[in-house]
This record gives C-alpha cells, structure tokens and sequence, in this order.
C-alpha cells in the first residue's frame, strides 16, 4: 500500500518523461534495486526502454526469443538471471491495459524478497498501475510516442493511428485483435470497434489510394461511422449515412469497408460488406467457409445501386473466429510475384491457434509472418481484425 501510495501521489504533476523516476521511488518500497519501463514499438518487434528527463536511453530488448519477450506474448511473468549474477536477478512483468498489451516492467532484484509470492504480486498490481497510466498520459507529451517508435512516422500514418482504438479489446464473451502494417507508412487501412450493451461492433475500412489523401478519406470514414453508430442507427441506415458523407466530400473516391455487429449473448453476427474481402469463419482451428459478401457497393457509390443494401446474417459457435482483413493482406507479393494467398493466411491463423496462443499474439505473428513473405516491403497497406465469440 505504500508503493501505492507514492506512485498516486508522484502522479499528480508528473509529465509522461517523470515515469522512470516515479518507478524508480516505487522500487525503494517494494525491496527492489530498480524497476525499468518498456514500451512495445508499433511493429510489435521490440520492447524499448523509456528514458527518464534528460536521461539516456537503454538498449531494446526484442520480442521474439528473449526472457522480456515472453513475458510479453504470454502474459505472465518470466525471471532471469540470479541474486548474484553482474545483472543481478530480472522479474519481467507484462504491462497490459485491459487486454491492450503495451510492454513490459523489469524489476532488478539484489536480493530474493522474504515472500516471493507476494513481491510478484505487487509487481503485477503495480504493473496494471502503470499500464493505466501509460494509457492515459500518452496525450499529455511526446515521450511515450518517441519511445515506441524505430522509424520516422509518415503523416499520413499518423492521421490513421491518431483515428484508431487499442490493437485489442476483450469483454466476456468476444474479444478484438487487429494488426496495421505497414505501421510508419500506412495510409488508406484502418479499422474501428465499440462495445455498447451485449452488442459489439466492428469495422474494416480500406480507401482507394495512398498517402494523405487516402488516410484523409480512411479519417472521414471512420467519423461519418462513429457518428452513425452514437446516434443510434442501425446497420443499414449507418451504411447510407458514412456513404453519403464519403460520395458528398470525395465525389471521386471511394472506400470498400466491412460493418459487422456481434450480439455477444447469443452469437448472432450481421454485416455489411460494402464491396469488401469476405470474412473467413474458423471454427475449432480451421477454417470452416468464408461468409457472403459483397452485399453493397463500396462506400461512396452507393448511388450507383440499390439504396438499400442487403444485411448478411451469421449464427456463431462459441469458439467461432472470423478473420476480417483487406485486400493488401493476401495480395502481398514476393520479388517474384507469388502472392500471400488466402492459404497463407488461413495456415498462419490456424497454426496460431492450435497453439492455443491469444487472439493479439495470433494476429502479431500473422503480420510477422506476411512482412517475411514480403521481404518486410509491403506494396500495399495490410489490416486484418480477428473477432472471437466464446
């Protein structure tokens, strides 16, 4: 409790650069010589140390293959090293914001605590503290975005992450895990989720062209259907509204876009593909069918057809997965052309989940496993969204 106590009250007037100091005053507390904070990179490649005001950063620490990597993809925590080791002993801690993963906590140990059980408690509880914290004090300076980025950010990428929920929500019953690559360069992908009641909704978006003017148009998408959505319309009326404000703003353009509703109570899932991919439906780890689609023009020609485009029903079981995702995905090219495929994808997924891995891990090595593919040059922007109902 008094951990507790110094952390709430070093928070008070502590910018995001002042959380390695604060942590450190933590670690008096609980017994430990220091604890560390590092962010996950937006490739999900690498866990980065946030340095303190003025202070030097640390070396990276990357995911696959390492003690804080494991830590990371699984959820619990690893330790590493002794008492009396150069390093001393290391208890890695995943920081997760509900099932949002954003890096991990090192804890440096001089020496064993009296009640291990209970020092790895507070490590996780003080974990979650800071998992809160980062979530929120992310828009209150630069320091947190600095530290999870290896490369420059192209504007037009940061116009869609600016747009974006977490990678991953979990609520019981469902849960979300997208991918966005490529990360620093993206442009007209993006994707959207609201939980609201027992009705979680969905979205894919994919806007014809590059750059800024497809990450503008991805932008005005995405509000014209949160604005459908909090204004209670349903899917039908929300599909007309995002598509008259599309054709209305960028006569020229268009967006292909999957608007999904799940009813978390009974497994009832309904969409609208407007001019989209299909979703494909996997069930006990393999893939079972892709479901209809399109059932409307892309957003923006919806003038061109029926104004009322036809809602597609789905009846899940628990344990049902449907993978969304744009074209950019399976359309990956090597040098030689040979595409990612709809196999590919499919293989990845199902191998992901015969592990039993979490939805956010599946999809984080999906999108390790496409840029290999891809010699980590994707042509086009590649998004995909997994929902599971359980």
């Amino acid at each position: 409790m008094q951990a507790v106590h110094n952390l709430v009250d070093a928070l008070h007037h502590a910018r995001p650069e002042d959380l390695p100091a604060v942590a450190s005053k933590v670690a008096a507390v609980l017994g430990a010589v220091d604890i560390e904070l590092y962010l996950v990179d937006y490739g999900q490649v690498e866990l980065l140390p946030l340095a303190g005001a003025g202070g030097v950063p640390g070396e990276p620490v990357r995911i696959d293959g390492t003690l804080a990597g494991r830590a990371y993809t699984s959820g619990e925590p690893v330790r590493g090293g002794t008492p009396d080791a150069p390093d001393g002993e290391r208890i890695w801690v995943p920081v997760v914001s509900g099932a949002d993963r954003l890096g991990v906590l090192a804890a440096h140990l001089g020496t064993l605590p009296d009640d291990d059980a209970a020092f790895v408690r507070d490590l996780r509880a003080l974990a979650a503290a800071f998992a809160g914290i980062v979530a929120t004090r992310r828009t209150y300076g630069d320091a947190l975005e600095r530290t999870r980025r290896r490369l420059p950010m192209q504007l037009a990428a940061e116009i869609i992450w600016n747009q974006l929920p977490p990678l991953t929500f979990a609520t019981p019953g469902a849960a979300v895990a997208a991918i966005l690559e490529p990360c620093y360069d993206v442009g007209g992908d993006a994707f959207d989720y609201a939980i609201n009641g027992s009705v979680l909704h969905v979205a894919v978006f994919d806007a014809v062209g590059h750059g800024i003017a497809a990450s503008a148009l991805t932008s005005l998408a995405i509000s014209a259907y949160r604005n459908a959505r909090r204004c209670g319309l349903d899917l039908v009326d929300s599909y007309r509204s995002v598509d008259k404000w599309v054709h209305a703003q960028y006569p020229e353009d268009y967006v292909t876009a999957i608007l999904g509703e799940l009813d978390i109570s009974t497994g009832a899932y309904r969409k609208i593909s407007a001019g989209h991919p299909e979703e494909l439906l996997l069930r006990g780890g393999r893939l079972v069918r892709t479901l209809p689609g399109p059932t409307a023009l892309p957003l923006g020609l919806g003038y061109l057809g029926d104004p009322m485009p036809i809602v597609a029903e789905e009846r899940l079981e628990p344990g049902d997965a449907l993978l969304l995702y744009t074209d950019g995905v399976v359309e990956a090219r090597t040098e030689d052309g040979e595409q990612f495929g709809i196999d590919r994808l499919v293989d990845c997924v199902t191998k992901a989940l015969a592990d039993q891995l979490q939805p956010a891990e599946t999809m984080r090595r999906l999108v390790r496993t496409l840029l290999t593919h891809q010699q980590d040059q994707l042509q086009d922007d590649a998004t995909a969204l997994m929902l599971t109902w359980s």
